[in-house]
């Protein structure tokens, strides 16, 4: 172990702050900075953004589950897609041209860039305001949170939200990136749960499969030999607690800075990283 990456700790501190602040995965940031900024092979970096996620997503889990938000059902069938489309992903990986892989995270960084920059629709927030007040008599569930408050809903569209969260947990396990922006939207416009359920179960479901994923690419860079994962495990010394910490900073950063705000500035950085990695894979 040497203190190589010692730099990692405050910015494993800034990007944890603003990925918990905004609710983008940790490793959409990470794995793009290690390709760039250290320089690492994407199965190196890949693994380690996806090891850095597990933490970060796995704080979040305790804390949800001490609210009780998260919905174990829904979860679980989510699960059931996007674990095996991340083992999936994790062999693809590996049998992948360098620069392909680079392609497709630009080209998925380019993908959330949108989402953020563009305007929310006025008609899909009012459709989802109305799906969050269901009667609590002819819902199918219903979660009594650790605040005693009841959350009543019914779960619609599964067959299509198992198949788009088995999408993302494929471009997880490939890319690190891209599960938790689809299971938001498909939880909350298509399965029609409520944003405070829907948040906390997409943590939980991006926590396991990530954990599965960074297995996986764990072992792949563990057969080319010990450099591989000396590199992993230095990086991770300082990147590791920098996460713990930012996670506890994120959501006092949510309550201050506006949504819209903080929207268009990971649209601009998602877009500029996105370029600059399309720009390497065509030097190649």
């Amino acid at each position: 172990m040497s203190i190589e990456f010692w730099y990692m700790l405050p910015i494993g501190i800034l990007v944890a702050t603003v990925a918990m602040a905004s609710g983008v995965g940790g490793a959409t940031f990470f794995s793009p900075l290690f390709i760039l900024g250290l320089g690492l092979s994407p199965e190196i970096a890949i693994g380690s953004g996806l090891v850095v996620e597990v933490f970060g997503f796995g704080s979040g889990v305790y804390a949800y589950v001490k609210r009780k938000l998260i919905d174990y059902r829904v979860g679980g069938m989510l699960l059931s897609a996007t674990v095996p489309a991340a083992i999936i992903g994790v062999v693809v990986a590996h049998y992948a041209d360098a620069d392909i892989l680079k392609i497709i995270l630009g080209m998925g960084l380019f993908a959330v860039a949108v989402s953020f920059l563009r305007s929310p629709d006025e008609e899909v927030e009012g459709a989802l305001e109305e799906m969050a007040g269901e009667d609590p008599e002819s819902a199918e569930t219903c979660l009594v949170t650790a605040e005693g408050e009841e959350i009543c809903y019914t779960v619609s569209n599964t067959t299509e939200g198992r198949l788009i969260s088995g999408v993302g947990g494929l471009f997880l396990g490939m890319v690190s990136s891209g599960l938790g922006e689809l299971n938001g939207y498909f939880l909350l416009q298509r399965c029609r749960v409520p944003s405070s359920v829907s948040v906390a179960t997409s943590v939980f479901v991006v926590a396991i499969t990530a954990l599965v994923a960074s297995g996986g690419h764990v072992y792949q860079v563990a057969q080319g030999g010990l450099t591989g994962l000396t590199t992993m495990a230095n990086l991770l010394l300082f990147t590791i607690p920098g996460v713990v910490i930012g996670a506890q900073l994120g959501p006092a950063v949510a309550e201050r800075v506006p949504d819209r705000v903080m929207e268009i500035f990971l649209g601009g950085l998602f877009t500029i990283t996105a370029g600059l990695l399309l720009f390497e894979a065509g030097l190649h």
